[in-house]
C-alpha cells in the first residue's frame, strides 16, 4: 500500500483490512501458506488465496460486530458465492494445470473467529 493510503481508507474498509489481516494470522497458524491477498478481475475479488498440502483455498473474510442481521457468516450472499467462484475461475485460468480447490470463509463476529471449511461449493 502507498504511504499515506492507510489515512484516506475508510474506517469500514479499515475494519476489513484488520478481519483480514487477523484472517491471515489465523490460518498461516494452521499451516496455510499465502499465495496472494485481495485479488481483483472485472468479476469479483478473492480476500486471500492460500495453499494447504497441495489445495488451492479460496477464502472470504466477513467481520461484524454482532449476530444481529445474521451476523458474518449469513452476509456471505449466493451474489457474493457468484462473484467468488468467477474470480476464483480468472485466477485459475493464469495457473498452470487446474490443482485441487476449495473455498472457505472466515468469519469474525464480536472479536470471535470461526473457520468454515469447504463453506461454498462450487
Amino acid at each position: 500500500m502507498a504511504p499515506g493510503s492507510l489515512l484516506r481508507r475508510t474506517a469500514r474498509q479499515r475494519t476489513g483490512d484488520d478481519a483480514e489481516d487477523r484472517a491471515l494470522a489465523y490460518l498461516q497458524a494452521q499451516g496455510l501458506q499465502l499465495i496472494q491477498r485481495n485479488f481483483r478481475c472485472k468479476g469479483g475479488e478473492i480476500d486471500l488465496i492460500l495453499r494447504e498440502n497441495a489445495t488451492i483455498v479460496f477464502v472470504e473474510v466477513r467481520a461484524r460486530a454482532s449476530s444481529a442481521f445474521g451476523g458474518a457468516v449469513a452476509s456471505v450472499t449466493a451474489a457474493k458465492q457468484r462473484r467468488l467462484l468467477v474470480a476464483a475461475q480468472v485466477w485459475l485460468q493464469g495457473q498452470s494445470g487446474l490443482p485441487p480447490c476449495r473455498f472457505d470463509v472466515v468469519a469474525l463476529e464480536g472479536g470471535q473467529l470461526q473457520w468454515l471449511r469447504n463453506a461454498i461449493s462450487a
